[in-house]
């Protein structure tokens, strides 16, 4: 089916269904990454296991999730977008099953691990499936609230997680997620439109680096701080890890069909989104991490007591991302990222400031609303722009990519600042665990600030939001097949005006 004609059935599917279902899809992978986080004692509690083995039911998830997104966005656009996309739901509810019912804690990472193959499958293919629903001139609002529902996901896991913990049972924080697979499994057969991508043969070379190389990195990142950053598998996993990728980069720059055109990084604005999406959740990631365990461990409140809290923070997205999504219809997205982003390094450096071991909540409350605030200028409109910055033809690997260095930042960032708490304090004492998360923090928020450079150095954009033309012409331009798109609706105004 062409792409074209594949936008048109989707979209007399229904823009709103489509909607729902990626959102929802979307919801459930990016809830599982820190859902695990607060149910840890409970767990432990029920089925044994040492300090390292709890760490891996964390662990195992990010891990396959972080690798293989880039190879399932690959395959979706070989295989047909939304067959895979049922595969990874399928995948991902039969192993969140597995994870509840798991009889010790060597099988429930094991699940965990599964999971995270079905999410890598799931999660790229969401925006890609979207994009085809949704009309142009309305994209920036289905943006805003896809990304509001991930937003809330990747914020609110602790809350959700130590919630259902606590009132009925661990288990739940898994099987939360039978019913909602089961219910899209159908609507998403039903309601969701076949496209494909390139048509391309599949990249085994470059998924095999590319797969290799995250493996090391993320993998050398898990264990960092358990292992020391110096101890001989860490060492090897990171090395071994950067020498794979620098060999993907390298074979990419030569091979006919890669599975990711290094040519795709000369535009400005799929570069600067990039590297703004991998140091965004760097320190987003890590904040939300130690400041999760900061209101439990020292502030003593439980854990939903402690996701109620920080609902300013997190439900945040929920209300601003729609409305992000619409501003950056009308001036574009660039300026929208780069204030969301300065936004949530102010609250996070606020925050850094007055942390105490015993803070009032009120004195908490600004930096809280600043960085819920950022976050949800961030999310909306960076998704348009990953998917504006390349043709029709790429968008699935634009966002598999885009969604591997998101979930890599946030184990960096996890691994980072956890390094820097451990060195400067610990969980010995309440005024410890202050003296270890201020500056972690302060970096978070660095980090963040840096991630709004990053925002600026993407081109700006015309009326109704497209890049310039020159900015999304990453094709080579002897390929008829792979052409910047002709349809009136994905050009500039002016430019549809001639055609």
């Amino acid at each position: 089916m062409s792409q074209h004609g594949a936008q048109g059935s989707a979209r007399r599917g229904g823009t709103a269904w489509a909607l729902v279902i990626t959102s929802v899809a979307g919801f459930m992978a990016a809830l599982d990454n820190l859902v695990v986080t607060t149910a840890l004692p409970a767990i432990r509690e029920d089925l044994g296991g040492a300090l390292h083995d709890l760490e891996w039911t964390v662990s195992a998830y990010t891990l396959t999730f972080a690798v293989l997104l880039m190879f399932g966005a690959a395959l979706g656009d070989r295989f047909g977008r939304r067959r895979l996309f049922l595969v990874g739901i399928t995948v991902f509810t039969a192993a969140s099953a597995a994870a509840a019912m798991a009889p010790g804690i060597d099988s429930l990472i094991a699940a965990r691990a599964v999971q995270g193959v079905g999410a890598a499958i799931m999660m790229p293919l969401t925006l890609t499936l979207l994009t085809a629903a949704v009309p142009a001139e309305r994209r920036g609002m289905a943006y805003g609230i896809w990304g509001a529902v991930n937003g809330l996901a990747v914020a609110s896991g602790p809350l959700v997680g130590g919630s259902l913990t606590e009132h009925i049972s661990w288990q739940w924080i898994f099987w939360l997620n039978v019913p909602l697979g089961l219910a899209l499994l159908p609507l998403a057969r039903l309601r969701l439109a076949e496209s494909h991508g390139t048509g391309a043969p599949l990249d085994v070379p470059g998924t095999l680096l590319a797969s290799g190389g995250l493996f090391g990195i993320v993998y050398g990142l898990v264990r960092g701080p358990v292992d020391g950053w110096t101890g001989p598998v860490v060492l090897t996993s990171l090395f071994a890890g950067a020498a794979l990728l620098v060999a993907f980069v390298l074979y990419s720059t030569r091979a006919r069909n890669p599975m990711l055109p290094m040519r795709l990084f000369r535009s400005r604005a799929f570069a600067g989104v990039n590297a703004a999406s991998l140091l965004m959740f760097l320190g987003m990631f890590g904040s939300i991490f130690l400041l999760s365990q900061y209101m439990q461990n020292v502030l003593g409140y439980t854990p939903t007591e402690a996701g109620l809290r920080m609902l300013p923070w997190t439900g945040m997205p929920m209300l601003v991302a729609p409305l992000a999504g619409i501003l950056s219809d009308r001036i574009g997205g660039r300026p929208v990222v780069a204030a969301g982003l300065f936004l949530q390094a102010a609250g996070l450096g606020y925050l850094a400031y007055v942390v105490t071991a015993d803070v009032t909540y009120a004195a908490q409350l600004p930096g809280l609303i600043l960085s819920g605030i950022g976050m949800a200028l961030f999310f909306a409109p960076a998704s348009a722009l990953v998917m504006s910055s390349v043709v029709q033809a790429e968008q699935g690997i634009a966002s598999g990519a885009n969604n591997a260095l998101r979930e890599v930042g946030g184990a960096l960032g996890i691994a980072v600042m956890s390094s820097i708490f451990a060195a400067q304090g610990g969980y010995g004492s309440a005024q410890s665990f202050v003296d270890g998360l201020r500056p972690a923090i302060a970096v978070g928020a660095a980090v963040v600030a840096l991630a709004g450079v990053a925002a600026l150095l993407i081109p700006a954009r015309r009326g109704n939001g497209a890049l310039p033309a020159d900015h999304r012409q990453t094709q080579p331009p002897t390929d008829p097949e792979l052409q910047p798109p002709t349809d009136p609706e994905l050009l500039p105004p002016a430019e549809a005006a001639t055609r």
